[in-house]
C-alpha cells in the first residue's frame, strides 16, 4: 500500500506517471513529494511505487 495524500491506495508497482494518467492529474499544475523528496517532473515515469512509500500531491491554484 501506498499513502498518497494521507490516504491508503493499492497502487505499489506502478509508475507515478502512471498514476497521475490513471487519476487525470494535469503534470504542469502539481508538485510531488515522496518520502520527504521532492520528485522532479522529470522521473515521473521512471519512479516506480514501492509498498510503504508516502506521497504529497500538491496542486498549484492560480488566484489573486
Amino acid at each position: 500500500m501506498v499513502r498518497i495524500n494521507g490516504e491508503s491506495m493499492a497502487c505499489d508497482g506502478m509508475t507515478i506517471g502512471a498514476y497521475l494518467e490513471q487519476m487525470q492529474y494535469d503534470r504542469v499544475r502539481i508538485a510531488i513529494e515522496r518520502n520527504g523528496d521532492i520528485v522532479p517532473k522529470a522521473e515521473y515515469d521512471t519512479v516506480v511505487l514501492q509498498d510503504g512509500d508516502v506521497l504529497e500531491i500538491v496542486r498549484f491554484v492560480g488566484g489573486g
